[in-house]
Order: C-alpha cells, then sequence, then structure tokens
C-alpha cells in the first residue's frame, strides 16, 4: 500500500506539457507510480484540480528564516517546497561565532545564531529545527569579503584574495550551489571587476553559478548587464542574473535591452539564466540607496518603511508621509530614519519598477521566478514574501495571459531544478522525490497586500515536501520534513 495517493487530479508534468487526468502514487518520499495506481494509506480526492511539483524560489533571503521560522508558513501557503538562499552576496556562511554575522547584511540575514562556521554546520543546525521545506545554498561575495576585509574600501591584497577564495571553494565543496554578488550593497560595491572574476572562478570545477545582484539596475542598467556577461564568460561559469528590472521612471523599457544582450551571449553559447519578481516595487536595505549628504528626492518619494528597528511606528508608511507628519523635508526624513540608532537596519519597500517590463521579463524565455522576499515578519514585508508564486499563476497567467499554466509551472519547477542543481527534484516522475503542490488555476491567487502583507495566498489546496503533507486546506502540519540539498550530489 502506498503512503499517500492523490485521486483525479490533472498532472502537470513540470515540462511544459499540457496537463492530462490521472492519480499520483507516493511511497517513502518518492513518486511511485502516475497513472493507474493503487491504495493508499491516506487518499486525497483532488476532484479536478491540477497537481504540480512543488515550486522553487530561485531567489531567496531564507538564510536565517530557517533558524527563525522553520515552519516556513509564507513559502509553504505559495506551493513553494524549495529554496535558494543566500543571495545577492549574503550568505549564512562562511561565519565566525565570535562576530555579529548578520552585520554586514543590515537585516537581510535576521535570524541567524548558533555555532557553525561552514554550510556543514549551517545544515546541521537547520536540519536540528525540522525545517518545512527544502533548502539550498549559495556562498555570499558580501560575507566572504566582510569576514576577510571587514568594510574596507579597497581591493584585496593577495593573501586575502586567496582567502576568500578559500572560503568560497569549501562552501561549493560541501554543496553551495555557487557564488552570489549583490554589487550594489557594501562591502560588495568596493569591489572591482577582476575581484568578482577570481571569486567566481572557484564555481567552474564543480560547474555551478555565478549569481549576481548587478551593480546598477538603473541608469547603467546596460553597462551592469555587460559587466555580468563578463565575470561570466572569464570565470567559465554559468550567469544568473537575479531580479532582472529596470529601475526608476525614466528607466522603464530598457529592460527589452538587457535582454537583447542576453539572447545574443546564448546564442554565442555563453550559459546566462534570469529570474524576476512579479511586482512593481522592490525592497531592500534603505542605507544602501541614499547619499545622506544628497538624499535622492525622486527615489525618498516612492519610498515606504518596511521594517524599523528604530521607529516601529513607521513601519508601512510612506516617507513621505512621516516627512509632512514631522514637518522634515524630505531630504531630513531620510536622515531622520537612517541616522536613528539601529537606522541602518531599516528595511523599505520602493515603488521604481513598470508594469509591462514585469510582463516582458515574464514571457521571456525559460524566465525564472524568485520571490526576493525579506523574512522579517515583525514589521510589514513586501508582499512578495507571501505571495509570489499564486500571484504569477493567478494575475499573469489567467487574468492577463502573459504565459501558458504549463508553462509557467515548468518555470517554476523543472527549470529551476536544473539550473540550480536540485536532483530528482521538479518534475512528475516515478523515483524522483515527492514535492507536490495541488492547486486550482481557477482560484489561485496572492491575498497579501502592501498594507496587510502577511496574508496567506487562495486557491493553493495542498503541498507535500519530500513525500510528507505539509499542508492541507490552509492549514501547516508542522511535520518538518524539508530537507538541505547539496549542488547535483544528494541531501545532506
Amino acid at each position: 500500500m502506498h503512503d499517500l495517493v492523490f485521486r483525479n487530479v490533472n498532472l502537470l508534468d513540470g515540462l511544459g506539457n499540457e496537463a492530462f487526468a490521472g492519480d499520483l502514487a507516493v511511497s517513502d518520499g518518492r513518486i511511485a507510480q502516475i497513472g493507474d495506481v493503487g491504495a493508499g494509506a491516506k487518499e486525497i480526492d483532488g476532484r479536478g484540480a491540477y497537481l504540480a511539483p512543488g515550486f522553487i524560489d530561485t531567489h531567496a533571503h531564507d538564510d536565517g528564516a530557517f533558524l527563525r521560522y522553520p515552519g516556513m508558513e509564507f513559502k509553504l501557503a505559495q506551493g513553494v517546497t524549495s529554496v535558494v538562499s543566500g543571495n545577492c552576496g549574503f550568505s549564512a556562511v562562511p561565519a565566525d561565532p565570535t562576530k555579529n554575522s548578520v552585520a554586514a547584511s543590515g537585516g537581510i540575514l535576521a535570524g541567524l545564531e548558533g555555532e557553525f562556521t561552514d554550510l556543514e554546520g549551517y545544515f546541521g543546525a537547520v536540519l536540528e529545527r525540522s525545517p518545512a521545506i527544502n533548502n539550498m545554498m549559495l556562498v555570499g561575495h558580501n560575507t566572504v569579503r566582510s569576514l576577510v576585509m571587514d568594510d574596507e574600501k579597497r581591493a584585496p591584497t593577495s593573501a586575502e584574495l586567496s582567502k576568500m577564495q578559500g572560503f568560497v571553494s569549501k562552501a561549493l565543496e560541501q554543496g553551495a550551489c555557487g557564488f552570489s554578488s549583490g554589487l550594489i550593497y557594501r562591502p560588495g560595491r568596493y569591489s572591482d571587476t577582476e575581484e568578482v572574476i577570481e571569486l567566481a572562478k572557484m564555481a567552474a570545477p564543480y560547474e555551478a553559478l555565478y549569481t549576481t545582484h548587478m551593480r546598477n539596475e538603473g541608469d547603467k542598467l546596460l553597462e551592469a548587464v555587460d559587466e555580468s556577461l563578463h565575470i561570466g564568460k572569464s570565470s567559465g561559469v554559468h550567469l544568473h542574473i537575479s531580479h532582472h528590472k529596470s529601475a526608476g521612471k525614466p528607466n522603464w523599457g530598457k529592460v527589452k535591452e538587457s535582454l537583447r544582450k542576453v539572447d545574443a551571449a546564448l546564442l554565442a553559447g555563453q550559459r546566462v539564466t534570469l529570474d524576476v519578481y512579479p511586482y512593481t516595487a522592490g525592497s531592500g536595505r534603505m542605507i544602501e540607496y541614499f547619499n545622506l549628504d544628497r538624499p535622492n528626492l525622486e527615489l525618498a518619494e516612492v519610498i515606504r518603511i518596511a521594517s524599523c528597528p528604530a521607529f516601529r511606528q513607521y513601519e508601512g508608511r510612506m516617507l513621505s508621509d512621516i516627512a509632512q507628519e514631522k514637518g522634515l523635508s524630505l531630504e531630513d526624513a531620510v536622515r531622520h530614519v537612517l541616522t536613528a540608532p539601529k537606522g541602518q537596519h531599516t528595511i523599505c519597500i520602493h515603488f521604481i519598477i513598470d508594469e509591462q517590463d514585469i510582463e516582458t521579463n515574464l514571457a521571456h524565455a525559460d524566465m525564472m521566478v524568485g520571490s526576493d522576499g525579506i523574512p522579517d515578519l515583525r514589521g510589514r514585508p513586501h508582499p512578495r514574501l507571501f505571495g509570489t508564486f499564486p500571484r504569477v499563476l493567478g494575475h499573469y497567467v489567467r487574468t492577463r495571459g502573459v504565459l501558458s499554466l504549463p508553462q509557467a509551472v515548468r518555470r517554476m519547477t523543472s527549470v529551476s531544478a536544473t539550473t540550480f542543481g536540485m536532483l530528482e527534484r521538479g518534475v512528475l516522475k516515478a523515483g524522483y522525490w515527492a514535492d507536490l503542490v495541488l492547486f486550482d488555476p481557477a482560484t489561485v491567487i496572492d491575498k497579501a497586500t502592501y498594507d496587510d502583507p502577511k496574508q496567506e495566498p487562495e486557491g493553493i489546496h495542498a503541498v507535500v515536501v519530500n513525500g510528507k503533507l505539509a499542508l492541507r486546506n490552509g492549514k501547516h502540519t508542522g511535520v518538518g520534513s524539508g530537507a538541505m540539498l547539496r549542488y547535483r550530489k544528494t541531501a545532506y
């Protein structure tokens, strides 16, 4: 008898094929049979709902969340069964327990704790908490640079570079899927292209990735794409461009040209992939976006406070409204927030993206989906933390018709699993791990808003992680069956 059987479902295989009616059986954590299957100890009547591989979030900042929120309810409720963490150059490892591991990230890595120093130690610490979903890790440039050079605004010495390379190589040896950079952030912004190339080269022997939050996503987007392509080609590794966008109204529409650059590189044989989040606002550490001597007023106008340890009463409010209430100019409001105690840990939301650019991105071949959510649940986080994947399915597939349902599911499953080296996942296939999501394509939709962001979506009926039922009819089971994944290897 099988452990679990889904009856009367429409099966989306994750490869882009049209759905077909059938049943699916799960035994010992894996998909046992598809089609005409035997009895199960537990059976779920799908009543015509669609069963697909569990969704894969290619751009997560959940390093600390796996320790602080091991139930990972905000991801599980979306149908997400696996994430890629350690993005934008900020990763849980390498770590020095005698130092503040989250200092360099300014809150992006909030929740990290423990005595681990390397990836295996981090994996062990997470597994002790019985995580709800699977996690694949990148090793981050900003984290490595901070550990070796603190916040120095200079090039590394040969000894420092060698030490950084050692940290990157060790993480890759232990199963990291690649090396990530966040060249808009400190201290990554202090590095030159050659430094990044020399570190990215460490991924080449593992055929792993170089993922990047590029140096610029606004006025110099195209130059930043050129730099990223150069780093990927010179280091001999697969380049993945994170949260592709053209930020700021004067730059809207530039994504078409940057995608043309990517397509040209692909035609020339270079390995390049991308992901996008389906929202017109970004989010990040507010201090990174402002020169306090000359705050950018155009940007300040579209800033909303998400998390603000110094002034919790500001969370969820536009900066312009705070300025008016306090009788401050916008420039002084920026300084008021960011120079306060813990002001540098303020996370903001900024409305900088054009809706048409999102659709252009989603229509591009093999564009993957990443939430880029920052899991600080004490404030009012960006709604993408709770809503990304149902929003793609409900708004961009069902309402807007930007891409078909089979293609959307393919981008969220098999394409992501193959790109990030998740073995035997992302496809409905006998013998593969049973990471599954049962959903209704006619009703699935995000409910999280900027005013009320911590709302779970509708239309996700069940989620299975490694063969265990983790979510059913809106209720989290707490089974804690997530695994720590290693690039192109078995789980840790």
